[in-house]
């Protein structure tokens, strides 16, 4: 007998699901209550060992309070508007990026939130910055 896979994109939308359960503080006995299925049967969609069907998916976005397209952000062959393979889908499902999520979500002062993202973003243009500005300077040596 093959043990069968699961899809990349099953196990990526599950873990969307996970992500923002727990960004929530959800419980997967309360989504399940929710969706009127075993927090058995929510551990296998966040697995991705079980598809979710669209009208569950569906369900699961408004309990959720996200869009649909919020569970196939970052899936796997997905395509950022450059061209490029999408490269952050590890780091979105990290409990780094769960715990950083939950943060900045508890901020209310949305003029301290727009400044963080600020901070955030110029700093990973620096890191950026730097990094060609080192790779020349070692090239130049």
């Amino acid at each position: 007998m093959v043990k069968k896979t699961p899809n990349p994109i099953d196990v990526h939308v599950g873990s969307r699901i996970r992500l923002r359960r727990t960004m929530l503080g959800m419980s997967q006995e309360k989504l399940g209550d929710s969706l009127g299925i075993t927090f058995q049967q929510v551990q296998k969609y966040e697995k991705g060992a079980n598809r979710v069907g669209a009208s569950r998916l569906q369900h699961i976005a408004e309990i959720l309070n996200v869009p649909i397209p919020f569970f196939f952000e970052g899936s796997p062959g997905a395509m950022e508007d450059d061209g490029k393979q999408e490269s952050t889908s590890d780091f979105m499902n990290s409990k780094e990026c769960v715990a950083l999520a939950a943060a900045f979500a508890a901020i209310d002062d949305k003029r301290v939130r727009q400044s963080i993202l600020g901070l955030v973003r110029s700093l990973s243009k620096e890191q950026s910055v730097l990094a060609d500005v080192n790779d020349l300077t070692f090239a130049a040596h």
